[in-house]
């Protein structure tokens, strides 16, 4: 019987490329779009032309609203539940998986478990919006909710791995989460292979890293931008202290960049320092005008951390002129209520 084409690739891409960060190939990342197939949607890459003809660029916008679960967890989660499965078995994760989340990774892995049928416990902190709380207990999953950060729900998430045998799924801290989120580089450099700048949300760092280490093992000229919170920002503090630090944890438009990135955290914080080359902050007011230009220019309704690619573009008037420059919009979990929020802080 002949080798499988899909197995000859991943093997040759191993013997040509290296390793990046801390242990995510290229051929991991090829295996992790693998595992996806037929789980996870190829999402489309579309041209705003509003957009475009404001910051004269061509501004791409990568929709992974349209994910079945509206946000691109889905494939870390996914990616990091059907490794498992392959290595241990489908009968060792019968206890189930657990994780904390403020929301979309735990919809995320309460939808990849049932697919794959693992029971599924999600913890959040009671700043998640309950709008988000229900899409999670929609999907079959046990939800439970613990103090008022996400430090705080985890220490939940290590007794049940602890006392009940549960395996952990974690936000972003893995090198299987980052690779199943670095599948949208490798569609990035697919739909436009030269690719000039992707900006992207950056809390955990799984999607920027993920994200990262395919565009720069495919095309290292690509320029990453990573988009922090003004306030609350682990990893921008994490990055300028040089090792993982704590912060406290504050309610906002884009509530999916919050929390911490774990004081013993593995993998996220030197990948984000390898692949990033710039890092900005942007405030609440500018979150706010995106989310409503967005929805304006696009009819798209994004939630917070998904609009920060274009506030970071027009709060601090990046230089995009002539380049092609791609957006994550990396989900749609917010409520009608918020929005309005989003169009009041913004004068709309």
């Amino acid at each position: 019987m002949g080798k499988n084409p899909a197995a000859i690739l991943i093997m040759s891409v191993e013997i040509v490329m290296p390793i990046l960060g801390h242990g995510v190939s290229l051929a991991m990342l090829y295996l992790a779009r693998q595992r996806l197939l037929g789980q996870v949607a190829r999402t489309p890459l579309i041209r705003s032309s509003a957009l475009s003809a404001r910051f004269d660029a061509e501004i791409l916008l990568k929709l992974e609203t349209l994910q079945p679960t509206g946000a691109f967890k889905l494939r870390g989660a996914t990616n990091m539940i059907a490794a498992l499965i392959e290595r241990h078995g489908r009968d060792a994760l019968q206890t189930g998986v657990t994780t904390a989340s403020t929301g979309n990774h735990g919809r995320a892995v309460a939808h990849a478990a049932a697919r794959l049928g693992v029971p599924a416990v999600i913890c959040l902190s009671r700043l998640v919006p309950e709008n988000k709380v229900a899409a999670i207990e929609a999907l079959g999953a046990e939800v439970h909710r613990v103090g008022r950060s996400q430090d705080e729900a985890f220490k939940e998430v290590v007794r049940l791995v602890d006392e009940e045998g549960m395996s952990l799924i974690p936000p972003f801290d893995d090198v299987l989460i980052a690779a199943g989120q670095g599948t949208i580089g490798l569609e990035l450099m697919e739909d436009a292979p030269d690719l000039d700048r992707v900006v992207v949300g950056l809390s955990g760092g799984g999607l920027l890293g993920g994200i990262g280490a395919a565009v720069k093992a495919i095309r290292p000229a690509t320029r990453i931008t990573g988009v922090s919170l003004s306030r609350g920002a682990a990893m921008w503090e994490s990055l300028q202290a040089g090792r993982p630090v704590e912060v406290e944890e504050v309610e906002s438009l884009a509530d999916s960049l919050g929390g911490g990135i774990g004081l013993d955290n593995r993998c996220t914080l030197a990948l984000v320092r390898e692949v990033m080359d710039d890092h900005v902050q942007v405030s609440e007011v500018a979150i706010a005008g995106a989310m409503v230009d967005i929805f304006a220019d696009e009819k798209l309704l994004v939630e917070g951390a998904a609009a920060v690619g274009l506030a970071a573009i027009a709060e601090h008037e990046l230089d995009v002129r002539g380049q092609t420059v791609a957006l994550i919009l990396s989900g749609n979990g917010v409520s009608l209520e918020t929005f309005d929020h989003a169009r009041a802080l913004a004068g709309r």
